[in-house]
């Protein structure tokens, strides 16, 4: 099963890092006053080899999926913005889907790429789950191509 998931993440171009700082779950805290330090930020590319929309979703709906058992608590969608910059169907399908996954409870929510800023309410509340994300690349550059789902 392992060699699966890994052959997968393979496939798909999906790269995990320990952040330098901890993404924090919940409050922040354990009970003991220490702060929970399991937390992973996943990036993951899922333009990388030109998918169809349902094979996009299908990638994105893994990875919501699996992530608790590995500790993620925020992902980074890689998903471009359309070859003519106008749209993109895996963008607005992609985003159509989580939205959906937010009134079912399996997402909090998700920051769009072009909104991910620290003058945003959504971005600043992602910050006090995942401190990490206020050092992401994307940070400030309005990158329509990507969006933060935090779990």
């Amino acid at each position: 099963m392992l060699n699966k998931i890994h052959d997968y993440n393979e496939k798909v171009n999906i790269k995990s890092r320990r952040l330098e700082r901890p993404c924090f779950r919940g409050k922040g805290f354990e009970e003991d006053g220490e702060a929970d330090m399991s937390g992973i930020l996943r990036e993951v590319n899922i333009k990388s080899d030109m998918p169809t929309v349902d094979d996009a979703i299908r990638r994105i709906t893994y990875n919501i999926k699996n992530a608790p058992a590995l500790g993620v608590t925020a992902i980074k969608f890689i998903h471009g913005y359309g070859a003519s910059g106008k749209g993109g169907a895996i963008r607005e399908e992609a985003r159509k889907y989580l939205d959906r996954q937010i009134a079912r409870s399996q997402i909090k929510f998700y920051i769009k790429g072009e909104d991910f800023s620290i003058f945003d309410e959504s971005t600043r509340k992602a910050f006090a789950i995942c401190d990490g994300l206020r050092h992401d690349s994307d940070l400030e550059r309005h990158n329509n191509g990507v969006t933060i789902v935090i779990l």
